[in-house]
């Protein structure tokens, strides 16, 4: 029996799957690929971080930059100097003269400080002036041009420094010539903002008031008079010119410091206060005296620290300071010692708005109201303060009236000093134990010292010794008026450091 034959597969179904087969691997092949994730998003550090990174490079490279090739061999007249820029949170100008100490200047505000090295005279150029004494008169204008030219050669040296600097940091530690050349002109554009940060905040009269530290503290005599400061200056590179001028006498003259230089327009007030039966006090008076040429001293009270009888002993070496001595009582002196202070030649004692011309200068002055030898230091203001500055003010104005004015008023209290506003130009006090100046409401100027005796017995109480301060005020002799004066500061018990910082009135 013949068997049937089998079907016929299904060809057109069978060509339908394969043909869909292939159109999907085509359509497979024709889509775009999967984005991959990529390590640099996920797990590369922030923008924030890398900006941190690359300012710290920049800052680390000019730094670098400035401390192999910033600085500048230069001669200033006699002398050859260094000049170099630093980094400085403050800027301002340092001059180093060794071994003598160093001068501050706040010539400007910028994140650069400009540090002068004088570092020895030049035995040829000095043997020529020795020889040609007539070169003295220009050699100021000499000093400003060398000085000039010094700071122009100073600025674009440390400009190719600091660009280098972070260029070739940059390479070092991103290895792309691009990263290098960012960091490059960061660095270029920091120089930039602190040029113009330094040039607008420009400070001409800094040298007026230089900052003395080291054994140049005890020769205020480097930046002139107070008459010539006030009047002879106009311009920093002529302020500094002069500053190194007068250096240069000072190394050329003789080995050690010259005492102050009188000057015949000029009346000089060394101001002290709260001693506190200190001993060691009356030498560094003694020496302040000489060394400035004082015309009078002015005591704003705490003298003694319990006012007794038995501490009478101390007041003795007054009479041997070598100038006028004018005296105030305070809360811690006695009206024993008041009295015995009255008794004392050379010595005057002001109370009750009583008022005494000595060396050129009427002072008016009155006593503490208050004998309170075991309070500690505060703030006063209370009503016998506050009463007896308005007995102080009431006989500043009948003086005033009667044609006698007072140039100088002193209490002890600064809350009674407040009190003669508008009464008297300049009121001196003393109390709080830290040195301060500020301009009152009607215009008069108060001026209160610190302790001259680094706050006496009380010296060993804190973590830190207090400090001994006083004042050289520096007067015109024609109009009576305050020039300039001179904040001296001393370390305390067992500290060697000195400071006098020259300070001018405003306006």
């Amino acid at each position: 029996m013949a068997r049937a034959p089998l079907a016929e597969p299904n060809r057109p179904h069978r060509t339908h799957g394969i043909r869909r087969a292939v159109r999907a691997l085509t359509d497979r092949r024709h889509r775009s690929p999967r984005p991959r994730p990529t390590l640099s998003l996920t797990y590369g550090p922030r923008p924030w971080a890398r900006a941190v990174g690359l300012v710290a490079v920049v800052l680390a490279g000019a730094w670098l930059g400035l401390l192999v090739v910033g600085d500048v061999r230069a001669p200033v007249g006699p002398m050859n100097t260094t000049m170099t820029l630093r980094p400085s949170l403050s800027g301002g100008t340092k001059i180093n003269v060794s071994p003598l100490g160093a001068l501050e200047l706040d010539s400007h505000i910028a994140p650069v400080r400009l540090d002068v090295n004088v570092d020895q005279l030049d035995p040829d150029r000095s043997q020529a002036l020795v020889d040609h004494p007539e070169r003295i008169s220009g050699l100021q204008e000499e000093i400003a041009h060398d000085v000039e030219h010094g700071t122009l050669d100073l600025a674009v040296r440390s400009c190719v420094a600091v660009v280098s600097g972070a260029t070739a940091l940059g390479l070092a530690v991103y290895r792309r010539p691009r990263r290098a050349l960012a960091a490059g002109g960061l660095a270029l554009s920091l120089l930039a903002v602190s040029g113009a940060s330094a040039y607008a905040t420009w400070n001409p009269k800094s040298v007026l008031e230089p900052r003395f530290s080291g054994l140049l503290s005890s020769a205020p005599s480097v930046v002139g008079n107070a008459r010539s400061i006030v009047t002879e200056f106009d311009a920093y590179q002529k302020e500094l010119a002069r500053l190194v001028t007068n250096v240069t006498k000072l190394y050329d003259a003789t080995s050690t410091l010259p005492a102050y230089s009188p000057d015949p327009s000029t009346i000089r007030v060394l101001h002290v206060s709260d001693i506190h039966l200190n001993p060691a006090s009356w030498k560094i008076i003694a020496s302040l005296v000489e060394q400035y040429k004082v015309d009078v001293i002015v005591d704003s009270g705490d003298t003694m620290d319990h006012g007794t009888a038995a501490e009478n002993g101390f007041l003795d070496p007054i009479e041997d300071l070598g100038a006028p001595y004018v005296w105030v009582r305070g809360n811690h002196d006695s009206m024993v010692t008041q009295r015995y202070l009255e008794r004392m030649k050379n010595v005057h004692v002001l109370d009750d708005g009583r008022a005494e011309t000595i060396a050129g200068l009427r002072f008016a002055g009155i006593g503490d109201p208050q004998f309170t030898p075991d309070r500690s230091v505060a703030p006063g203001g209370d009503a016998s303060e506050l009463l007896a500055g308005a007995r102080l003010a009431s006989a500043l104005r009948d003086q005033q009236a009667k044609g006698t004015p007072a140039d100088v008023a002193i209490a002890h209290e600064p809350a009674a000093a407040h009190e003669t506003d508008g009464t008297v130009p300049l009121v001196l006090c003393g109390h709080l134990h830290h040195q301060g100046t500020k301009v009152l409401k009607y215009g008069t100027r108060l001026r209160m010292e610190g302790s001259t005796g680094g706050s006496g017995l009380r010296a060993v109480e804190g973590k830190h010794p207090d400090p001994i301060q006083a004042s050289i005020l520096y007067f015109d002799r024609d109009n009576r008026r305050l020039q300039a004066w001179d904040a001296i500061r001393l370390g305390g018990l067992g500290q060697t450091t000195a400071e006098v910082s020259r300070h001018l009135p405003e306006g």
